[in-house]
């Protein structure tokens, strides 16, 4: 594993000398990569470890969180504030110390017409991350969420997924039914544009979660699952969002949760409701250590603690439109 030294990451890391005195601990973010023998190529992620992580040998619950269209592995922490925010509410307990995963892709998760990113993804990221960080290996210990183009990612992996992940979030989803709209970058996605580059409608069937929400709703696995959009969302996802919710809603009305809220299709969306995200996933995982949630029957009773604090970095704030349409 190579460690990857950016000057943007640099950037983020870097904290200003006042407030670097106010702050007594925090997590660590840096960037990594691995060769990927599916993709041919190295496989760029950036990860976030808690407080007290280099000292222990604890495990810890994870998370996969997932970028947009044309976005990369630094987006989350550049765009989303997600490293201060992950501080804050491990310092505060609102969740448990835990460790996350932002990964790189150019396809929009999916094994599209450029890259094989969902077996990249399954085949290569998860098992490199399991052999070489200290996470719980097991669906208890492991959740997924994202925003966009990987909320739309997030969807796919947990239905077709489900004894993969104990819980995922899909921020403003670009889960279109049956077409993405004209204005949306799924249209002009190296994913889905064919050998003439023009768009395939049919591989966005083949690969939209309308083509395995009936396998999924056909076994026993439910895996819960938090849902939101802007009320203001330029590609209408309050509407696809809406149509989602009441196809999952009927099959466990009390494991899937939507939200609308005020905005557009913006990192201000993300960045404020990525708290309401976090708890609602890692309330559904194991605690450091192995342990199991409270909330279930089978629980066991140890469980470990942890500490963070909260952290300032740099946030760069921006919308769909700013972001060269990194988020449709």
């Amino acid at each position: 594993m190579d460690r990857i030294t950016t000057s943007a990451l640099a950037g983020i890391a870097a904290l200003p000398l006042l407030a670097a005195a106010q702050i007594a601990a925090a997590g660590e973010a840096a960037r990594y990569s691995f060769a990927s023998d599916t993709l041919g190529r190295d496989y760029a992620y950036t990860i976030y470890t808690p407080d007290g992580y280099e000292d222990g040998d604890l495990r810890y619950p994870h998370m996969y969180l997932l970028h947009g269209s044309f976005g990369n592995e630094t987006d989350w922490l550049r765009k989303g504030n997600a490293k201060a925010t992950l501080d804050r509410m491990i310092e505060e307990g609102r969740i448990p110390p835990a460790v996350v995963i932002m990964p790189g892709s150019e396809s929009w998760w999916v094994d599209g017409y450029n890259e094989k990113a969902e077996t990249a993804f399954f085949e290569d990221l998860i098992p490199h991350v399991e052999s070489t960080w200290r996470v719980i290996p097991e669906r208890e210990g492991r959740v997924i969420g994202g925003l966009s183009a990987g909320g739309y990612g997030t969807v796919n992996f947990v239905l077709e997924h489900p004894d993969m992940f104990a819980a995922g979030a899909a921020l403003s989803p670009a889960s279109y039914v049956p077409q993405p709209p004209e204005s949306s970058s799924g249209n002009r996605h190296p994913a889905y544009l064919d050998a003439e580059g023009n768009y395939d409608p049919a591989k966005w069937t083949e690969l939209n979660y309308t083509a395995h929400i009936d396998d999924y709703m056909a076994q026993e696995t439910v895996v819960p699952l938090y849902i939101n959009s802007g009320d203001h969302d330029v590609f209408d996802i309050a509407y696809h969002a809406a149509v989602l919710y009441q196809a999952l809603r009927e099959h466990q009305p009390d494991a899937v949760e939507f939200r609308v809220v005020d905005g557009d299709h913006e990192w201000r969306v993300w960045e404020e409701t990525l708290p309401e995200a976090l708890e609602f996933v890692f309330g559904h995982a194991a605690f450091p250590g192995g342990t199991l949630p409270a909330s279930e029957t089978d629980a066991r009773q140890e469980n470990a603690q942890g500490n963070g604090q909260d952290n300032t970095q740099d946030n760069a704030q921006g919308t769909a439109q700013d972001n060269g349409q990194a988020a449709q």
